[in-house]
């Protein structure tokens, strides 16, 4: 099969949408090499030039400089390389895909646009909400990356289910190795994480809802609390509040941390504590069950799909429970072991073969 992609964030963005889009297209390549795969880019980031593959045999980079080519422009090279299947990766397909003999693919990663409108800028909305619309009404099968993301779909754009195809994603190998206590040691020297500490990775923006653990950890005893993204605005509230309610030595905030050292951060960490009020899917808990540690999410979005029924759900909006939880996973060795087993028997359903072998079989139903 000849299948091509909207690859721009695959080779320009390092976070979760440039991540998912690498994972999908390095695995295929991987388990299903017999296929010709192309990747289409408006651009080559400057700095990746000399980096970046081009092989005919097995792929090629497409590149324009043209304004709103990965909205129109495309096309044509959709048409060009007589392509058999053109899956979008983030949310957007290019206008009239279906008129290039291409069947359409769009990954819908999330509506949280939809569901907290405040956390975004109302231009951001707009647009994020007219990419999406039309990809799901154009797509000939559209991937949802979870079930809650399948449901939204369906409720804000009536999608026929049937059209609907939940694939979910895994996670990078290197979240699946055991890391030696002295490597361990080592990069909790480098951080100076001299301490016990419960641990939340993704950006720090209200919607993470990090400040949830803050407060709780004022009902719980001699534990620290690590936090490991990209800062905007919202840290400094979580800071002030430390800081107001005299637990500022026991709040850390750390940006730029690289992906090589988080392995050993989170198999350091007594508990990984994601309680984000809305999510597409929640990769840091699939990275922490590879981990083996126990897993206390937030109900109301898909974390229970992501964790599994041995991990913890509270409310996202009552500090009381989580402490609670927090010291009870802490003083029960039995439920702290059976946590971490069960988890990381659960997690081995978001292996990438899996995963990948259901995006090929997506593929060739459409042929």
């Amino acid at each position: 099969m000849r299948i091509g992609f909207d690859a721009k964030r695959a080779v320009s963005n390092f976070t979760g949408l440039g991540n998912y889009s690498r994972f999908v297209i390095s695995n295929l390549m991987k388990y299903y090499p017999n296929n010709i795969y192309k990747l289409l880019i408006p651009k080559f980031p400057v700095d990746q030039q000399n980096e970046i593959r081009n092989d005919e045999e097995v792929y090629s980079l497409k590149n324009s400089w043209k304004p709103f080519w990965r909205t129109v422009g495309i096309v044509k090279n959709i048409k060009n390389e007589r392509l058999d299947v053109y899956h979008g990766l983030s949310n957007e397909l290019p206008y009239k895909i279906n008129k290039t003999g291409a069947k359409s693919i769009v990954t819908i990663h999330d509506l949280i646009f939809l569901n907290y409108p405040s956390f975004y800028k109302l231009a951001d909305r707009i647009i994020y909400d007219i990419k999406a619309k039309y990809a799901c009404k154009i797509a000939d099968k559209i991937i949802a990356v979870s079930e809650c993301t399948k449901r939204d779909i369906i409720r804000y754009y009536n999608i026929n289910p049937d059209k609907i195809e939940v694939v979910y994603q895994g996670c990078f190998p290197i979240f699946k190795e055991t890391i030696d206590e002295r490597q361990k040691q080592f990069i909790r020297n480098k951080y100076g994480l001299g301490y016990d500490y419960v641990l939340s990775v993704g950006s720090i923006e209200r919607r993470k809802n990090i400040l949830l653990i803050v407060k709780a950890l004022k009902q719980v005893k001699d534990l620290h609390f690590v936090a490991i993204g990209k800062k905007r605005e919202y840290a400094n509230e979580v800071l002030r509040y430390a800081e107001e309610n005299g637990i500022a030595d026991r709040v850390h905030i750390m940006s730029d941390v690289p992906l090589t050292d988080l392995p050993a951060i989170y198999q350091s960490a007594k508990i990984f504590i994601y309680p984000s009020l809305y999510e597409g899917f929640g990769i840091p808990i699939i990275e922490a069950l590879f981990s083996r540690i126990p897993v206390i999410g937030a109900t109301g979005s898909c974390l229970e799909e992501a964790g599994g029924t041995d991990s913890i759900y509270i409310n996202p909006n009552d500090e009381n429970e989580l402490s609670q939880q927090i010291n009870r996973v802490l003083s029960d060795a039995q439920l702290r072991e059976t946590m971490i087993t069960k988890g990381a028997e659960f997690v081995l359903k978001f292996s990438d073969e899996k995963c990948t072998l259901k995006l090929m079989d997506i593929y060739k139903s459409l042929r």
